[in-house]
């Protein structure tokens, strides 16, 4: 049994050569020749649309502190879990051996083509808000930091709660 929290299906028929060829090699050429000329045809062609990256570099991992990346992979691995498990939303967990902020900004915006929008998750203050800004002027896709926009988003469906509660 495999190890850890989360695993990778294929969404398309891969029982035949002939399914094998349509997902590989030769049949992926056309799809390869949309996107070149036109790259919003890769959330057409690929799960691009539907893949957020959930990076960190593992420095302020719950309350744990500065434990590193790989020290935080289960929390990453956890957060796909809730992503898949309620929105559908698939996840690649990226731990990032990288302190220096702009090195890390470097990184992420280097893979900007593999993902729909990234989740910064676990970055100490106040690296995090100049990563999350940075990376929302140069990247084309939501950048989304977790730590942040999440507590304002709890915290705002607490007050809502409250009100009605109060009715």
């Amino acid at each position: 049994e495999p190890k850890g929290k989360i695993g990778i299906v294929t969404t398309k028929p891969t029982q035949t050569q002939k399914d094998l060829s349509l997902a590989y090699t030769p049949g992926v050429a056309e799809p390869c020749r949309e996107i070149a000329k036109d790259a919003s045809k890769a959330y057409e062609y690929t799960a691009r649309g539907n893949l957020v990256g959930v990076l960190t570099n593992g420095t302020a991992v719950l309350g744990l502190g500065d434990i590193g990346p790989l020290a935080g992979k289960p929390v990453m691995e956890g957060k796909g879990v809730l992503f898949k498990r309620f929105a559908g939303i698939d996840v690649f967990d990226i731990e990032i051996d990288e302190k220096d902020p702009n090195k890390f900004i470097d990184i992420c915006k280097a893979m900007e083509p593999t993902f729909g929008g990234v989740n910064l998750e676990d970055i100490k203050a106040p690296e995090c808000f100049e990563i999350e800004t940075k990376l929302k002027e140069i990247c084309a896709i939501p950048i989304f930091h977790d730590d942040q926009h999440g507590t304002a988003i709890i915290s705002g469906a607490a007050l809502l709660n409250a009100c009605e509660l109060q009715k």
